[in-house]
């Protein structure tokens, strides 16, 4: 049973490896928040419990409610293990299945969130909060996965997680080479492309200053946002800023899309300049299709770029260094099809998604 975060989430990133489940002969289901349902998700070919879960912050009588319907319905399927990701399912799962006897129970984590992105008064309450929740919920995990080695060291530092020899690091989710096949570099302007939601901590304003600030001397360049703008998120981009970078006419603003690889193709260089990620997909797609990277010298970004090798890591949260690293490419633009090259001999070597898959299923004693 797979506690997901999201609908979407449960598609995208654990796709490959629910596939990966079942060619091992096992049989999976998934218990998925109805707030933001989407049909797709039965695509998956495995059974699909929906369950009721609030998006955001923590409201105790809404987490509290949460954790008794998975705990009603655990007792219910009574699986044999459990694999939980996300912050609530993490928590709250774990504690779940605990109450209801599963023997198994395993979580991965898969960032920290934007409480930890902003430290203000108001998010070090509720790290302090998360904190003791993860505390109790980790207790109960026979393994926990982290993504990359500035989490993991968080949490120990923390105290979220008492047992280091509970931790399993992973490559992310991995990619799938397949379906991301390497891709020929187009022959038009070049092009500087970010994909996420529209969100602050994405670096999506940083993004679009140090396009600003190229395009003066560069004025042929392309620079591309594929994404959806959900202003109910926290950190969601505000309308007003959304509008004047529309305006400012820099950035071309494409909105969410259904499948991003028609984009990646069409670029030249990757920019995520994110302030924290658990690993991003984003990147390791790019990577795959054999783009070269430029992203922050942040926890979970800078595990996907070898400096100088396949791309450039820049300071998170400033726009100068981006545009820096934008004009470097644009001086020398024989570094973006070699840096291409190195981004997918680094995911061959070690993102792959059948091998991290495969080290996930062997720690999980499932293979």
């Amino acid at each position: 049973m797979i506690l997901a975060g999201n609908a979407r989430s449960l598609i995208a990133n654990r796709g490959d490896l629910i596939r990966d489940m079942r060619a091992a002969g096992l049989e999976v289901a998934a218990a998925v928040p109805t707030a933001d349902y989407l049909p797709e998700v039965e695509e998956l070919g495995i059974t699909i419990y929906p369950v009721t879960m609030g998006r955001t912050a923590i409201n105790p009588m809404h987490d509290l409610k949460y954790l008794l319907v998975l705990r009603k319905l655990l007792r219910r399927v009574r699986p044999r293990v459990v694999f939980c990701y996300t912050v609530k399912p993490v928590v709250y799962g774990s504690l779940a299945a605990k109450l209801a006897g599963v023997p198994r129970i395993y979580s991965m984590i898969t960032g920290l969130g934007h409480v930890f992105t902003t430290d203000n008064a108001r998010n070090q309450r509720l790290q302090k909060i998360i904190g003791i929740l993860y505390r109790s919920g980790l207790a109960a995990n026979r393994k926990v996965f982290f993504q990359n080695p500035d989490d993991l060291q968080e949490f120990l530092d923390r105290g979220m997680l008492k047992d280091r020899t509970k931790a399993v690091r992973t490559y992310g989710s991995g990619v799938d080479m397949q379906r991301f096949a390497r891709a020929p570099l187009s022959e038009g302007a070049i092009t500087f492309l970010f994909i996420g939601r529209l969100l602050t901590e994405k670096g999506l304003a940083e993004f679009c200053e140090a396009a600003r600030q190229v395009r003066s001397d560069y004025p042929e360049v392309r620079y591309i946002a594929v994404g959806p703008h959900d202003p109910d998120l926290p950190h969601a981009c505000s309308a007003e800023d959304l509008e004047q970078w529309k305006a400012a006419g820099v950035v071309e603003f494409v909105g969410g899309v259904s499948d991003v690889r028609p984009w990646i193709k069409a670029c030249s260089v990757f920019v995520l300049p994110s302030y924290r990620e658990g690993t991003p997909r984003s990147v390791l797609e790019a990577m795959s299709m054999g783009r070269a990277i430029i992203t922050s010298d942040a926890p979970g970004c800078r595990e996907t770029v070898e400096e100088g090798s396949n791309g450039f890591l820049v300071v998170p949260r400033q726009s100068q260094p981006l545009a820096d690293a934008m004009r470097r490419f644009l001086e020398e633009p024989e570094l973006i099809a070699r840096m291409g090259e190195a981004s997918w001999q680094l995911v061959e070597r070690h993102y792959d998604v059948r091998k991290v898959n495969h080290g996930i299923l062997d720690a999980m004693e499932l293979t």
